[in-house]
């Protein structure tokens, strides 16, 4: 069967000179000179797994201003406008690198990582391809989560290319990384555009049957304060259809319809995050929240970009995140599981549900569900090519937002 991941025949290619934005560690005798969102870059310099880890700093006309460390791929800070004008760092994270690489004894986490080599969870960590089955590294109740206990998320990735507004991060997977079949070699390209649009372009290649599906986990908190919590902000996700979960949080391989009144429909209008978030429904009792995957219908069928899947607003900045992607579904995570345990940027601990993961994927568990109607296909071959683009649009309630305009001025 030929993968659906092909459905974007698009490569990025970064064109620019190689003007690395990494920052050395600074000389005694020099001022440390921070990023916008505050971060200084000389808590990023390190070698962990034997390779080099830096910050890389993207920025646009406007000063809006994205961080990126290559260990893990991952996004540390977005400083983005809020209706004011003033810069606002949306996203959760640490601001160093030994926390992210868990060197520090912290809790390991997927903050702003490129995840792979499959997002979400495999049950019980097996699957087959061509007869010939897989036994994968378990770390999640017999399951195996997010590429296993040693996923891309913890290592180290080259830079490619990078200038001012874009980087290309590269990865090399040997077979057998964490029981998957076949070498693959991923790229994840960040280009920050003077729209204020984040793109993320996903690659990879494999030498054998394998399976892939990438992408971000970001924790975005958007009144950019992630003392407040995200229950108050206000949500879109466009699908009519969601996949429920037994409760080792594994999909059961139905769909669910969704319509108006139920917990997990946040269509056609904004609906308050928080509104259904604890409702007596079992599927949100399994995931302690919403922890679960929605299946796309993209509502402008007539629209030249990406496919709309999701809008958030947040009330007390004015800040609107509009996502895209030529992703199938959409896992959102409402931070269930944060506790205050962690300490992440500037001394704050990041309690229950201050930071929501909207991360685009196919569906879970697809490997195992090859055999279900209407669930996605994630084999990649050698003769074939994965390609993923998602997009994170950073608009205001000022601004004419497209979809969720009337719902951004109410």
């Amino acid at each position: 069967m030929k993968s659906t991941c092909k459905k974007v025949g698009m490569i990025i290619a970064v064109t620019a000179p190689i003007l690395l934005a990494a920052c050395s560690a600074p000389k005694q005798t020099e001022e440390v000179k921070l990023t916008v969102s505050g971060l200084n870059p000389a808590q990023f310099v390190d070698t962990i797994n034997g390779k080099p880890t830096a910050l890389y700093t993207l920025t646009n006309v406007n000063g809006m201003e994205v961080c990126i460390t290559n260990l893990g791929g991952r996004i540390v800070s977005i400083m983005a406008p809020d209706r004011d004008g003033n810069l606002q760092d949306v996203v959760l994270g640490f601001d160093n690198v030994k926390s992210y690489a868990n060197l520090d004894g912290r809790t390991p986490s997927d903050f702003g990582a490129a995840i792979g080599r499959f997002a979400n969870r495999i049950n019980q960590g097996k699957f087959s391809i061509d007869g010939v089955e897989y036994d994968l590294v378990k770390n999640d109740h017999g399951n195996t989560l997010h590429g296993g206990p040693t996923g891309w998320q913890y290592q180290v990735y080259d830079v490619v290319e990078a200038d001012n507004s874009s980087i290309t991060l590269q990865i090399v997977s040997p077979d057998g990384d964490n029981g998957f079949p076949g070498q693959v070699t991923a790229k994840v390209s960040y280009i920050l555009k003077d729209n204020n649009r984040l793109e993320i372009h996903y690659n990879a290649k494999t030498d054998k049957p394998t399976v892939i599906n990438m992408t971000n986990h970001s924790y975005f908190n958007l009144s950019g304060d992630p003392n407040n919590s995200i229950v108050e902000d206000s949500l879109i996700v466009y699908a009519d259809k969601m996949t429920p979960i037994d409760d080792k949080l594994i999909p059961t391989g139905e769909f669910r319809e969704l319509k108006p009144g139920d917990p997990f429909c946040f269509m056609p209008g904004m609906k308050l995050i928080g509104q259904d978030i604890n409702a007596d429904d079992q599927q949100v009792k399994y995931g302690n929240g919403y922890d679960h995957n929605w299946v796309l219908a993209n509502p402008c069928k007539e629209d030249t970009d990406y496919p709309l899947c999701a809008v958030m607003m947040s009330p007390k900045s004015g800040i609107v995140l509009v996502e895209r992607t030529t992703e199938p579904g959409i896992q959102v995570y409402s931070g269930n599981f944060l506790n205050g345990s962690v300490v992440g940027k500037k001394g704050i601990r990041y309690q229950q549900r201050t930071g929501i993961c909207l991360e685009t994927q196919h569906y879970p568990d697809s490997p195992n569900k090859g055999g279900v109607k209407g669930w996605t296909d994630c084999v990649l071959r050698p003769d074939e090519e994965y390609n993923s683009i998602t997009v994170f649009e950073f608009r205001t309630t000022n601004d004419v937002c497209g979809e969720c305009k009337k719902e951004c001025k109410k």
